[in-house]
């Protein structure tokens, strides 16, 4: 998985800049374009007035954000533009870091190993990390979708673990407390969890869910993943009332929504549908 905010934004070449310029330089009436994105990154009203006097704003608010602030990685951007709903944008920043990471690795390869290990060969970070893994790494476990949940919403999960995967539906879902083996980084797994081992992911929502920075970090990752929601990837679940405002990145998304008493009887139906799709 990337570490996107350890990439700086100096890694996205000139193409991507273009394109992100074309996506963002135009005024939409139902999308937000850069000058959302300045106020993102913290441009006064004055300034970003003054930026409107240029040919091409977003290449001149990407370039005086890089220059000026320690937060300028592409990490930030990616949420930044989440945050602005600009999902669309999204996957031509992630290739883009891949190949600088790419690079970053053949640059940093040693010329000669410094010594050798007589050790038994040592397990790979990403192998064995659930309960059913073979350690090898030859089969890796699999689930049909990750369960982003809070703690405090657990019981709910186990509801689903019962109408999921203890019913016809025969799902198998996977539940980060009850399947992943401890001592690894949590970052690392998730992200190789919802990324390669996930085909979708379902997202409790709640208002402790909007408190987690865990449940933010596993829903915005998600997200970069299929930008504009292509794929049905991402699929958002309120499972009680909330007193909280539902969180603005999801909102573009189709809901399923336990808590309207007209489509209750229809929701594990449709939730299992959803999640059975190839």
């Amino acid at each position: 998985a990337i570490d996107f905010d350890s990439i700086p934004l100096t890694a996205l070449n000139f193409t991507v800049r273009k394109k992100l310029s074309l996506y963002l330089n135009p005024k939409h009436v139902s999308a937000a374009d850069w000058t959302a994105l300045a106020e993102a990154m913290g441009f006064e009203y004055l300034e970003i007035k003054n930026y409107e006097q240029h040919q091409n704003p977003t290449k001149m608010i990407l370039e005086n954000w890089q220059g000026t602030s320690a937060q300028a990685t592409v990490g930030r951007l990616l949420e930044m533009l989440i945050a602005v709903e600009r999902v669309d944008v999204i996957s031509d920043l992630q290739e883009d870091c891949r190949k600088y990471l790419k690079k970053q690795q053949l640059q940093e390869q040693p010329v000669q190993v410094p010594e050798v290990d007589s050790c038994v060969p040592k397990t790979l970070e990403m192998n064995g990390i659930t309960i059913d893994d073979d350690p090898s790494g030859h089969m890796p476990e699999l689930f049909d979708a990750f369960i982003c949940y809070c703690n405090k919403d657990i019981d709910f999960v186990h509801e689903m673990i019962r109408q999921l995967e203890q019913t016809e539906c025969k799902l198998k879902l996977c539940v980060f407390d009850r399947d992943v083996l401890p001592g690894t980084c949590v970052w690392s797994i998730t992200s190789e969890l919802i990324e390669k081992r996930c085909k979708r992911m379902v997202v409790i929502i709640s208002d402790d869910y909007l408190d987690s920075d865990a449940c933010d970090f596993q829903t915005k990752f998600a997200l970069s993943l299929c930008p504009g929601a292509r794929s049905k990837r991402l699929i958002p679940v309120k499972y009680k009332p909330m007193k909280k405002k539902f969180p603005s990145i999801l909102r573009f998304l189709t809901l399923c929504d336990y808590t309207n008493p007209c489509t209750t009887s229809w929701f594990w139906g449709r939730l299992a549908k959803a999640l059975s799709l190839p």
